[in-house]
């Protein structure tokens, strides 16, 4: 009887993990075949994928585009670590008669849409563009400034700091520490899953970003890789040979990411729900 319910619990999980994995698989084979192929829904691989690097090579700039959402990425989750941790652990190390009512409203802000608002960031931007162009509209900075702090990652980092143990506070400061040594030398390293659970997020959000970059970037050279791969399926006829080929080249960074740090992510996160 054991044997048989064990039977039926792979077999489900098995089940999902092709039906999760399907798109995926289903990409990569779309990638080697032409896009006549693709839209009769052919399911095995072809001898179209030299084609279709080449021409995503040739009719597009991704080699910018990767490294621009790579800057956006990179600089945008450096400094969501270290604002949202700071901010976390203020919030739940030190005390104030009014800290509960800031929370209250961050969290309260989490309830409003970035499309609310878009348009008087965008505004903001157009007017601060005259007086520093190197945070206007057109710019990486202007991309990744809005996106850099979240009230989900305050959240996140109080969360996981009240697992950490205060004593190690009061031993720093024992020991003639100051406030941010404390921080950097006793909370981030005993911090690192949730460090790293927060880094896999704020990469992945920043990479997949859309809607932002979309409105604020306007020069082709600016563009990040999402924005070049609505523009590859925005023509009359889209070649989604090349378009596969984008996706998955787009894909790998965050995937990679993802398997190097999926143990620390479930370990953060863990801490996140006991927390």
């Amino acid at each position: 009887m054991k044997k048989l319910k064990r039977f039926f619990i792979y077999l489900f999980l098995s089940a999902a993990a092709f039906v999760s994995i399907f798109p995926f698989l289903w990409m990569l084979v779309s990638m080697t075949n032409q896009s006549v192929d693709i839209t009769k829904g052919r399911l095995l691989p072809g001898s179209a994928l030299v084609e279709n690097v080449q021409k995503l090579l040739d009719q597009t700039q991704i080699g910018t585009a990767i490294w621009n959402s790579l800057i956006i990425a990179v600089i945008t989750t450096v400094l969501t670590l270290l604002i949202g941790s700071m901010a976390g652990y203020g919030f739940e190390i030190y005390r104030s008669k009014g800290k509960d009512i800031i929370f209250s409203v961050l969290i309260l802000s989490m309830m409003i849409p970035f499309a609310a608002i878009m348009i008087p960031l965008y505004r903001l931007f157009g007017q601060v563009s005259a007086d520093a162009p190197l945070i206007g509209l057109d710019t990486l900075a202007a991309a990744l400034l809005p996106t850099i702090i979240t009230a989900f990652f305050i959240f996140f980092f109080r969360q996981n700091t009240k697992m950490f143990a205060k004593d190690l506070v009061e031993a720093g400061r024992i020991d003639g520490l100051s406030e941010i040594g404390i921080f950097f030398r006793i909370y981030l390293p005993t911090m690192k899953t949730t460090y790293a659970a927060a880094a896999i997020i704020a990469f992945m959000n920043s990479w997949n970003n859309y809607l932002w970059p979309l409105v604020v970037l306007q020069s082709p050279e600016k563009q990040t890789i999402p924005l070049l791969i609505s523009n590859l399926g925005a023509g009359y006829t889209p070649d989604y040979g090349v378009i596969m080929t984008a996706i998955v080249i787009a894909t790998l960074p965050t995937a990679l990411v993802f398997f190097l740090m999926q143990r620390h992510f479930v370990a953060g996160m863990m801490g996140s729900v006991k927390g």
